[in-house]
């Protein structure tokens, strides 16, 4: 089973912008000599609804299978049984993964860039689906993926080789 390597930094990442942004207004209001419990109360609110959008979500994958695990819920699609494959465009690109039993699980092609042991495990199940023929929809999508991939990885080659 592969993980996400970089899912704990960015955890205390989300964890020490919260706790900041706690400590900044609580400073702010004992500053200005208008703290009160319920304003105190609210910054809490406030951090903790921070955190949660910042959290990430913890991908892992092992044979057929990938996961994406949340702080309330876990979402997993057979990586074997793959049916469709679609990269979505916006603020923030996800890679949305469909299976044959309704699985679905959104993620940030980011994190098969940084992960290769991932995008392998991905790829070559992928690469099942589609000899199967259950994958209809998303090869070209995996594709764009993989050229990322590559870019990324010429990328850091040529910085390592102090070539670029």
């Amino acid at each position: 089973m592969v993980h996400d390597r970089r899912w704990a930094g960015e955890m205390h990442s989300s964890i020490r912008c919260a706790v900041a942004l706690l400590a900044l207004l609580l400073l702010i209001d004992w500053g200005s000599g208008a703290a009160t419990p319920w304003r105190a109360v609210l910054w809490c609110a406030l951090s903790v609804l921070l955190f949660l959008v910042l959290c990430p979500r913890r991908i892992c994958a092992g044979e057929g299978w990938l996961a994406s695990r949340g702080l309330l819920c876990t979402r997993r699609v057979r990586t074997d049984l793959l049916v469709s494959v679609r990269c979505t465009d916006g603020v923030c690109q996800r890679l949305v993964l469909r299976d044959a039993h309704g699985g679905r699980v959104e993620l940030d092609p980011q994190v098969l860039v940084n992960n290769p042991e991932l995008w392998h495990r991905l790829d070559e199940d992928a690469q099942k689906s589609a000899a199967l023929g259950s994958l209809l929809c998303g090869v070209i999508a995996l594709g764009r993926v993989q050229e990322r991939i590559d870019r990324e990885t010429a990328r850091t080659v040529f910085r390592v080789s102090g070539l670029e």
